[in-house]
């Protein structure tokens, strides 16, 4: 069918269906077509590309900061989740990024959706030359303290891709946790293969949490994903702590006498 006689519902499905490449040269042929419908369409078809195009500069921009501080080897990016969690594991996550193509979309995993963070995890684990991942359970955080099991943690988790680095990218402080190390401050939200650490780590503890959470549903595990939210802290007044919580981190919720009868 010529261009020219297809529909406007026609049209602006297409427009609504082109790829990032083929948007802009598609709404620059239908830029005369006087219809209304599809000048609309026209018009969201340039938003679209260049609100797609800001992202992308800004995950290029991710990759950019890694070839710079790691260059373009085995680079191994590495970050942790559950910290400050009052029950479950400490998570890292290490993953080794390929060049090209790049994970469009990765960020800081706080800045993404559920939804979404299930979306980059499942492209990372697709794309990613190695990912490694370790669990430091809670009794090991109470027995050593948290600096040690994040060390240890990072440590596991390097190991744990299987590769030798030629460089280590850590979110945070210096770690002292590899020789080749190179820690940045934000990195989650600045270091492309960090940040993919932070995502695949950020969904693998709140897959493990809801898991916890049918083991221990009075404590609104798969909710708080382990964190002292006010439901949590409520029900480690009433019941206790469970073998999944971190002693050291709930002497403030729970009474020397033991639970709420």
């Amino acid at each position: 069918m010529e261009k020219g006689r297809q529909s406007a519902k026609d049209v602006v499905s297409q427009l609504r269906g082109a790829s990032f490449e083929e948007e802009l040269d598609l709404a620059d042929s239908y830029q005369d077509d006087p219809r209304k419908q599809v000048q609309a369409a026209v018009a969201s078809a340039r938003r679209r590309h260049e609100r797609t195009a800001r992202e992308r500069s800004r995950v290029e921009a991710m990759y950019q900061l890694q070839w710079r501080l790691g260059g373009h080897g085995l680079v191994v990016g590495v970050d942790e989740v559950g910290r400050g969690s009052l029950a479950g594991p400490l998570t890292v996550g290490a993953v080794v990024l390929p060049d090209e193509p790049m994970v469009w979309g990765i960020n800081d995993s706080k800045k993404l959706t559920p939804a979404r963070r299930e979306e980059l995890a499942a492209r990372i684990a697709e794309l990613a030359v190695a990912i490694g991942m370790a669990h430091i359970a809670p009794e090991s955080i109470d027995a050593l303290g948290m600096g040690v099991a994040l060390r240890m943690g990072m440590r596991q988790a390097i190991a744990d891709t299987g590769v030798e680095p030629d460089a280590v990218l850590i979110d945070g402080n210096p770690v002292h946790v590899h020789p080749r190390e190179r820690t940045i401050v934000h990195g989650d939200a600045q270091v492309a293969c960090i940040a993919a650490a932070s995502i695949v780590a950020k969904v693998t503890r709140d897959h493990l949490m809801v898991a916890y959470d049918q083991t221990y549903p009075q404590y609104h595990l798969a909710e708080c994903k382990g964190y002292g939210s006010a439901e949590h802290i409520e029900a480690i007044r009433r019941y206790g702590l469970s073998p999944i919580h971190r002693a050291s981190f709930c002497g403030h919720f729970v009474d020397a006498s033991g639970p709420e009868d």
